[in-house]
């Protein structure tokens, strides 16, 4: 018989005969039992079988840590809860931070300096006004008791604006340095 590439393929097959090979063709059973008999199909169950049995293997191992698994699971979906709580409550700690670092701020402090000083006048040109409006003339119904006392905290006031206002004027021309620490 000559060699065809089916013999060479299937050398198994050679000493079949051509009316064996047309019963082959025609008889499924007979396909069946020959084609079982190949070493490549034996070769190829048995390698089919060896990996069902590695993945049975793999799959009793992984329900055997399925349990543990989801412990880990719902361990981690709570560190990563906690984790965005503490997040959001460390965004709050550095708000509330800022809020507080604000007020010590050399430009919020300058504000409120000059907000001071500007009250300051306010309120010592207050007692002056309230001073001239309760006395008619002044050569008349002011004793010198109320002269005194109107002397005194008018000075006191001025004293204190004067002071802001150097303050001011000085931080303005930058001859107060802030240090922290």
């Amino acid at each position: 018989m000559a060699a065809t590439p089916l013999m060479n393929e299937f050398a198994e097959l050679a000493h079949l005969t051509r009316e064996d090979l047309e019963d082959l063709l025609n008889d499924p059973a007979y396909f069946q039992s020959i084609f079982h008999s190949l070493p490549q199909v034996k070769e190829l169950y048995q390698a089919q079988a060896e990996l069902g049995m590695a993945n049975e293997a793999i799959a009793r191992t992984n329900l055997s840590l399925q349990d543990r698994l989801y412990e880990l699971r719902t361990e981690t979906k709570e560190a990563f809860d906690e984790a965005k709580s503490m997040e959001s409550r460390w965004k709050d700690l550095e708000r509330e931070q800022r809020e507080v670092y604000q007020r010590f701020d050399p430009q919020f402090l300058l504000l409120r300096l000059r907000h001071a000083t500007t009250a300051q006048d306010d309120a010592s040109e207050a007692l002056a006004s309230s001073f001239v409006q309760s006395s008619p003339s002044l050569s008349t119904g002011n004793d010198a008791s109320d002269v005194d006392e109107f002397m005194r905290e008018f000075r006191e006031l001025r004293k204190v604006y004067h002071k802001r206002l150097m303050w001011g004027d000085r931080w303005a021309s930058r001859q107060v340095s802030w240090e922290d620490g």
